[in-house]
C-alpha cells in the first residue's frame, strides 16, 4: 500500500501562484504514474494532471494546461503541482492519487489517495 500526504493548499487572490506538494510512501512504483485530480463542491472529483516517475511524461487536462506543471523529485518521493494564473473555478480539494492504471486520465484504477487540500481561489 502507498501513503500519500497533501500539502501547499491556501486562499489566494485570482491571477496568483500556489504549489501543491504530495509525498508519497511505502510500496510506490516507478511504473504507475502520480497523478493530481481536484473536486469543487457539489461536483465529480475530475482529473488535472499526471507524471511518470520514470520518464518524466506528463498529461493535463485542457482546462489547466499552459497554466499548471507536474513536477516530480524521485529522491523526494515526492510531486508537485504548480498552479500559475489561477482562476475562481479552480477552486476544490485537490488530490493526489495512484495506481495500476491504464487509462491516466481516468479515475478508476487509481486505488492510493491522499486526504485533499483545499485551494480557494478569490475573484
Amino acid at each position: 500500500q502507498v501513503q500519500l500526504v497533501e500539502s501547499g493548499g491556501g486562499l489566494v487572490q485570482a491571477g496568483g501562484s500556489l504549489r501543491l506538494s504530495c509525498a508519497a510512501s511505502g510500496r510506490t512504483s516507478s511504473n504507475y504514474p502520480m497523478a493530481w485530480f481536484r473536486q469543487a463542491p457539489g461536483k465529480e472529483r475530475t482529473f488535472v494532471a499526471a507524471v511518470y516517475w520514470s520518464g518524466g511524461i506528463t498529461d493535463y487536462a485542457d482546462s489547466v494546461k499552459g497554466r499548471f506543471t507536474i513536477s516530480r523529485d524521485n529522491a523526494k518521493n515526492t510531486v508537485y503541482l504548480q498552479m500559475n494564473s489561477l482562476k475562481p473555478e479552480d477552486t476544490a480539494v485537490y488530490y493526489c492519487a495512484t495506481g495500476r492504471v491504464t487509462v491516466v486520465r481516468a479515475i478508476y484504477g487509481y486505488t492510493d489517495w491522499g486526504q485533499g487540500t483545499q485551494v480557494t481561489v478569490s475573484s
